[in-house]
């Protein structure tokens, strides 16, 4: 089994599985959640920064609060999970459906 090091800790490539292999238990939670968005189509820190600059977008599947990703300069979406601990988020870009457990690193 491969390990991935993130943040200073060893996670394995398979911690977001099941037995069985299905989901981690954060992304088989949601399922079905697909919140409106708070802020379509903008980053709602960015926005109240006056700011309208960053790569992609990601939606909270729990509060639908809609934040700028990783490879923003503020990477507000990972910011919301470590501030609210919502572990789920989706891809909130056009044609994208991807899912993404931050507890976990761990696409679904």
């Amino acid at each position: 089994m491969r390990r991935l090091f993130r943040r200073g800790a060893a996670v394995s490539e398979s911690a977001g599985s099941t037995t069985g292999g299905g989901l981690c238990p954060e992304l088989a939670a949601a399922v079905g959640q697909d919140p409106q968005p708070r802020t379509p189509g903008e980053c709602e820190d960015c926005a109240a920064l006056g700011e309208q600059v960053w790569a992609h977008l990601r939606m909270c599947l729990e509060c639908g609060r809609v934040g700028c990703c990783d490879s923003s300069p503020h990477q507000h979406a990972t910011a919301h999970f470590h501030s609210s601990g919502h572990p789920v988020m989706r891809s909130h870009e056009p044609g994208e459906n991807w899912r993404w457990c931050y507890v976990h690193s761990t696409l679904g």
